[in-house]
């Protein structure tokens, strides 16, 4: 008698991992979305605290985000999320357009 898995043994487990598969792609998506969300708030934080520090040297908040670049506060690819979003200055405090 030869030992091995028969075709219906096969076809069963290739459908269970299929299911599983297919139960699972859906929730990982939706936590890379949420981790995206929570990396573009502790993003915009740290805009929030170098415009307090340009405040604090300049006696005036800035005009954009490129004054804290040009300060040397941020860097130019801080200015982007993870998600592709921009940071922008609006009226004293960062954004994310």
């Amino acid at each position: 008698m030869k030992k091995g898995f028969t075709m219906l043994e096969m076809i069963l487990v290739i459908a269970v991992l299929s299911v599983l598969l297919i139960l699972t792609v859906p929730n990982i998506q939706q936590v890379l979305s949420i981790v995206q969300n929570k990396g573009c708030d502790a993003q915009k934080k740290i805009v929030d605290t170098a415009i307090l520090e340009y405040t604090i040297a300049n006696g005036d908040g800035p005009d954009s985000i490129h004054d804290l670049v040009d300060e040397g506060l941020l860097t130019d690819e801080q200015r982007f999320c993870q998600n592709h979003d921009e940071i922008v200055v609006d009226d004293g405090q960062a954004a994310i357009r």
